[in-house]
């Protein structure tokens, strides 16, 4: 499984640096944001992609759990 830190970054970054992330072909992923659009902007594009994404929530963090 793969680390994606993208926190501070705005978007449209943590949707690329996941991109790339997913261009690996691994099956599972963690990325983890700390603004509530980066959520939303990844999971969407993750769900496009395919993959099936979970959250938790930790102190206004956010981890995202993308699996195949």
């Amino acid at each position: 499984m793969q680390t994606i830190d993208a926190r501070g970054l705005s978007c449209p970054e943590p949707v690329i640096l996941t991109k790339k992330a997913l261009a690996k072909g691994e099956s599972s992923y963690d990325v983890i944001v700390d603004n509530t659009t980066a959520k939303e902007n990844v999971t969407r594009f993750a769900t496009h992609q395919g993959y099936s994404v979970s959250a938790d929530e930790d102190g206004g963090e956010f981890t995202l759990h993308i699996t195949k």
